[in-house]
This record gives structure tokens, sequence and C-alpha cells, in this order.
């Protein structure tokens, strides 16, 4: 597993661990039963206001170290199997936030003009143009940008802190279009901090500190996605100097309109496929299955796609 996956598992799991500590008196995982399990249920759907898809992947979480203790003889046999998930319907817990094209190039255009190749704007133009994971761009070493043959090698390192979600497996070649990599190389001319990480490796993208982590690129994703901050003005009729998205540094995604790298990821790819690009082209590029690219990343409408499949019919 990742280091984000288990951390996802830590979190889901230290609310089960509250709940022995109080509500659940459980001293023993001997002592657990099916009824106590169904009372941890309700306790953590009623403490933490949760939604049903959030609900479902904490207790989906509790039912695997259920079994895994069941290996051990830890808990009664086949307890697991009494961890009762709710049922999502059809396309229930399928995000589909993203960012728009529009918004991005309108986002874009505003960097390049007000923070041409900083931090910031080389980050937001990899994301959109690349459709890249966060993990995957925070991986990027200078060494990995190749200018005169326009594109990025992503590699998989997990000794020197920056594992692929793929492993290996999510290793390749990534193309760059001409502008892309002047805006890297401007940004590594004039902006990047000269600096090396922990391993001695040289981040392409940097802080003062050396690589960035996770963390900061997502605030600095939540920050710009702002639409008062590229746009100048509030959708959503809030007086730009009093909004704690925009006062509290550390509350952008705070803002109902910003949106995460994820969200970013999601939209580049819709914008590809809707571009035409084939979607075995996309699946590669992007590092994501067919399946997965259908069910979570491909939010084209109805209509688009099937006038792209008359585009392709016609004459047959």
């Amino acid at each position: 597993m990742t280091e984000s996956t288990l951390q996802a598992h830590e979190y889901r799991l230290n609310h089960f661990v509250r709940w022995c500590n109080g509500e659940g008196d459980v001293e023993n995982v001997n002592n657990l039963t099916g009824r106590k399990l169904h009372h941890y249920k309700l306790w953590r759907k009623e403490d933490g206001d949760l939604n049903k898809v959030s609900l479902k992947s904490q207790m989906d979480t509790l039912r695997v170290f259920i079994r895994f203790c069941e290996t051990v003889d830890a808990v009664e046999t086949d307890l697991q199997s009494k961890i009762i998930s709710p049922t999502l319907g059809d396309g229930t817990g399928q995000r589909d936030v993203k960012l728009d094209a529009d918004e991005a190039e309108a986002l874009l255009d505003y960097l390049e003009r007000y923070e041409y190749a900083s931090f910031s704007h080389t980050l937001v133009l990899l994301l959109w143009r690349t459709g890249m994971r966060i993990g995957s761009i925070r991986s990027l070493d200078v060494s990995d940008f190749h200018p005169d043959d326009e594109y990025l090698s992503v590699n998989h390192r997990p000794n020197t802190d920056t594992p692929l979600k793929n492993k290996s497996k999510g290793e390749r070649f990534v193309a760059l279009t001409t502008s892309v990599c002047v805006v890297i190389e401007d940004y590594i001319d004039v902006h990047r901090d000269d600096v090396t990480d922990d391993y001695d490796r040289e981040p392409l993208l940097t802080t003062e500190n050396g690589r960035p982590i996770n963390n900061t690129l997502r605030q600095t994703v939540y920050r710009w996605t702002r639409p008062c901050q590229y746009q100048g003005e509030c959708p959503h009729g809030e007086e730009i100097d009093e909004c704690e998205a925009i006062t509290d540094r550390g509350r952008a995604s705070r803002c109902p309109s910003s949106v995460s790298p994820h969200a970013i990821r999601r939209g580049s790819i819709t914008h590809h496929l809707t571009e035409d690009v084939p979607e075995k082209v996309v699946s590669d590029r992007m590092n994501v299955s067919q399946g997965v690219l259908d069910a979570h990343y491909d939010r084209r409408d109805k209509s688009v796609r099937v006038e792209q499949r008359r585009d392709y019919l016609e004459g047959v």
C-alpha cells in the first residue's frame, strides 16, 4: 500500500478505537459481537454526521480489520460477515467535482499573465496539461524533464519518499507541448529554489525547504481555484475581504468553487476525451485503467458522446 492509503485506513479506524475506549467500552477485541459492531455503526453515523459514501468506506475498512483479526483468532469466526455497510445506488460515490475546461483556461491565462513561470503557474499547468496525479508531479526531479525531446519521465522511487500510486506500473513517459516546456524551463531558470531534498535529489518543483509535501501542493491548488483569485469577483455573493476562504490562508478549500488537484485531473481527462483523444491514449497517459476511466473520470455528457460516435460512423 502507498503511504496515503495507510493514512486513510488509520484515519477511519481511529474512530473505531475512539468508540471502543468510550461508548463501546470494549477493552478486548475478543468481546466484539455483531450487535456491538452494529451499535458502533449507529454511533458513527450520528457522531460524525457522515454521508452514505463516507460511512460505507469506514465500515468497509473496519471489515478488513476484523477479517484480519479472524486470521489470528482474535475474534469469533465469521464476525466480519456481520458488519453491514450501507448500500449505494448506481453512480453514488463517484465524485463528479471537476475543473471545467473554460475555468481551467481562464485560470491559466491569469497565471500566465500575472504569475508567469511561478511555482503556482507551473503546478497548475502540469496538472491540467498532463492530467497527472499530485503524487506523480511531486515525484518529479529536474533530471526527469527532457526539454529537447519534450517529455517527462515518471518514476517509482519508494525508497526516497516518492512512490507512485500504481508503483512500477505507473512509470511512463508523458509527452509535453513546446509551450509547456518553455514554462517549465523558465521556472527552473528563474523561480525554482536551488535546493535538494533529504535524499540529495533535485526536485523539479521546490519550496525553500526542498521537495514540497502533498499538502503544500493541494493548498496551492485550492487557493488558485477560488474564482475570486483569477476572476476578481465572488460567484457566491461574499465580500472578498471578509470571506474566511480568503482571510484564513489554511481555509481556501472552504470556498464552494475551489477544487482539489484530483478534480483538475478529472477535468483534464474529461477534456482530453471531449477533444477526441482516443481512450487508450488517455488511459496510458494518465495511468488509469479503462474500467476506472469509465467509472470515475469520464464526465462527458451523453449528448457529447453520441455526437463523437457519430463522427466516427460517418461513411461506414
